[in-house]
């Protein structure tokens, strides 16, 4: 790693350190770590649909929903006009994980553009970032939810850690518990593992299951051209032979717009429309079902609110490409000051001034909420029953999830902020709303329980 200087900041210019956007491996059988355990457990319940009708109509809705956003036939309320969204999902095809620029936008057109004119990608392997501290805390959250994404991909997939090599006993005895079957996608729709055209581990991607695929051309993230096509075959990246549940791109996404909503909480709602839009960006692009996006924004919201609980089983870890971090609350409120410090001197006035300024396509509060909204179920079918017409006290079952507003909104206790996420959850019975704790983050509005926690603030 190196370092050198820019605007009186020391900025360290290093190899990206985001979770493998191709084919990235599990941890090994010996080393699964309780974090991933839980992970698998709490996405598996997609390899029991196929085991009652309510879970056959689901992978139906399932791969319905993907091909009619794909094709634009499904007109969905995105922030941008259909073709200028999927002109922005080809640059969202690079992932900026080092430094989390690309989701800088969603701070607005005064902040952002501070923002991004600090962290920037000079190459796809190198980035510069605005202080060592947000860097740290980027990589070690990414590397946390990344752990679990990449192991769900080959686990789902073939029941093994990288393809070849078979799974941890823990993780075959969660596969086993719920009477699940693996390659669920490629079954459902005729699709299996290693058939012509298709995946050779499993859960072949839309791009090689449905009908046809819209083609999407224009400047990838680094303005050389590229369609769709090169970023799902190659050569600028081929994902013929990466399992597609759960979403890496949106566990990527929905992990670091988390980081800047609690690091900037004024732009708390924007910066969690981001987060659906990067993952919906995918779908659009031909890359994963609705499915998997739920996977991976489940996932990544369940791993951040752990974090910030100081769970040991989060924190503490050594995780490849990442410093260890024992504090997260404290690396938190470090890389807050730091970058705070930074982005005020860059945009000249306060926080709250900087980030008021915005004619960005965030700018509508409403419009933010509701496609927010709409990204939360897809209007799948409902699988649980159990959980479907039910509020589920989020207090009871999953209390640490409440610091996800908590950090970003210190005025509010806990207790505050889990009732908040209670009011605000969205429709429950989803395919993964088991009644679990995981299951339950898939039900979590952020945008409205941001809205609300930010309605709070004392005057």
């Amino acid at each position: 790693m190196k370092q050198r200087m820019a605007g009186g900041l020391a900025v360290m210019l290093t190899m990206a350190v985001a979770l493998a956007p191709i084919a990235a491996s599990a941890q090994p059988a010996s080393t699964l770590a309780t974090s991933t355990l839980a992970s698998l457990r709490g996405l598996a319940p997609v390899t029991t649909l196929p085991n009652t009708p309510a879970g056959q109509a689901a992978l139906a809705g399932n791969y319905t929903v993907t091909g009619g956003i794909q094709a634009g036939t499904i007109q969905q309320p995105t922030l941008l006009p259909f073709a200028e969204q999927q002109q922005l999902a080809l640059r969202d095809a690079f992932i900026t994980g080092g430094n989390a620029t690309q989701l800088a936008d969603s701070l607005g057109t005064l902040l952002g553009t501070s923002y991004q004119s600090l962290a920037k990608y000079e190459s796809p392997k190198q980035f510069t970032s605005i202080a060592p501290s947000v860097a740290a805390l980027i990589a070690y959250t990414s590397a946390t939810t990344g752990s679990g994404a990449n192991a769900g991909k080959f686990f789902f997939a073939n029941k093994t850690t990288d393809g070849k090599t078979p799974a941890a006993d823990p993780a075959m005895a969660v596969m086993a518990q719920v009477g699940g079957v693996a390659d669920v996608f490629g079954r459902a729709y005729a699709h299996p593992a290693g058939t012509p055209g298709n995946d050779p581990f499993g859960n072949s991607r839309p791009f090689q299951t449905e009908p046809g695929l819209t083609p999407v051309s224009g400047p990838d993230y680094f303005g050389k051209p590229a369609t769709n096509t090169t970023y799902l075959r190659g050569p600028d990246q081929d994902l013929t032979e990466s399992p597609s549940y759960p979403s890496g791109h949106t566990t990527y996404g929905t992990t670091e717009s988390v980081l800047l909503a609690i690091l900037v909480p004024e732009r708390y709602q924007q910066a969690m429309t981001r987060a659906a839009e990067y993952g919906n960006n995918r779908i659009i692009l031909g890359a994963h079902y609705t499915m998997d996006v739920i996977g991976g924004r489940t996932l990544a919201l369940h791993d951040v609110a752990h974090l910030l609980a100081n769970d040991p089983a989060y924190v503490g870890q050594s995780l490849r490409g990442a410093p260890v971090i024992t504090d997260f609350q404290g690396a938190v409120k470090q890389a807050r000051a730091d970058l705070t410090q930074a982005l005020t001197a860059k945009c000249g006035d306060t926080m709250p001034v900087c980030a008021a300024q915005d004619v960005s396509r965030f700018a509508n509060p409403a419009a933010n909420e509701a496609f927010y909204t709409i990204t939360l179920t897809y209007g799948l079918p409902v699988v649980f029953q159990s959980t479907a017409n039910t509020v589920e006290d989020v207090g009871k079952v999953a209390p640490e999830a409440g610091y996800l507003l908590t950090t970003a909104f210190p005025y509010l206790t806990l207790v505050q902020a889990n009732a908040i996420l209670t009011a605000t959850e969205g429709p429950g019975g989803g395919f993964l709303d088991n009644g679990s704790e995981f299951g339950l983050y898939s039900r979590l509005n952020m945008v409205a329980a941001a809205k609300r926690a930010a309605a709070m603030a004392p005057h």
